[in-house]
């Protein structure tokens, strides 16, 4: 691998560069991980929707998202019929603390999610449905900051008859720290109505903590290193 070729694997935004069919040339790093939020085929339309109308390059800025993944433009390029490629700009938003062993402990994250369902149940008619992805290892984590913030996302959520929590982990997507790559899990707490004046709460008590959140217009999710010794 040349040097260059080396600024494209390990650039923080993802490249693809496709042929006229659609089929996948060639792909960075980042590209790969994207994959796991998305297909090629909807990324291929991209490009094509974006193109240049005559051989060359064009820059647009537009807002996108696939799962975490977070985008503010893209560039497509192509100087024949045969290849066109595509490079996404992200904006950094998988911003995931490392935490020490003074900082949290190892965790059942089944046991906490189980103990915060329980507890906002309490004199509730509401109905809790779980889903958990049972291969999901302890990990380290401060348990008493993640009931407080499970807690808080609950609390949206409390004019509903149906409250979903899912414990599932993230096919293909990974953070680093140190040189070292660490899958995602994330824990999802949704429901058909949302509080939004109460996920601010949410929001700011997970960024002064650590957390990294994505609230959706039905969801509040909690991405979180499987990070286990």
């Amino acid at each position: 691998m040349t040097f260059e070729q080396q600024w494209i694997e390990y650039d923080y935004n993802p490249f693809i560069l496709f042929n006229s069919n659609g089929k996948i040339i060639s792909l960075n790093a980042e590209a790969q991980f994207l994959l796991g939020a998305t297909n090629p085929a909807e990324l291929f339309t991209l490009a094509q929707t974006y193109a240049n109308i005559n051989f060359g390059f064009k820059t647009s800025f537009i807002d996108l998202e696939y799962g975490r993944f977070k985008f503010f433009g893209l560039t497509v390029g192509y100087e024949n019929e045969d290849e066109i490629g595509i490079k996404l700009y992200q904006i950094p938003s998988m911003k995931l603390s490392t935490p020490t062993k003074n900082e949290g402990e190892l965790t059942n994250i089944f046991t906490i999610t189980d103990l915060c369902i329980s507890t906002n149940s309490i004199g509730s008619t509401i109905e809790f449905t779980k889903d958990y992805d049972p291969t999901i290892p302890d990990v380290i984590i401060n348990s008493n900051l993640l009931i407080k913030v499970l807690n808080k996302a609950y609390h949206c959520f409390t004019e509903n008859n149906i409250i979903d929590t899912k414990v599932f982990y993230r096919v293909g997507e990974h953070v680093r720290f140190e040189d070292k790559k660490y899958s995602i899990f994330s824990i999802k707490i949704s429901a058909q109505n949302i509080n939004n004046n109460k996920t601010t709460d949410v929001k700011s008590f997970a960024h002064n903590n650590g957390f990294n959140v994505d609230v959706s217009k039905n969801g509040i999710t909690f991405n979180i290193p499987m990070i286990t010794a």
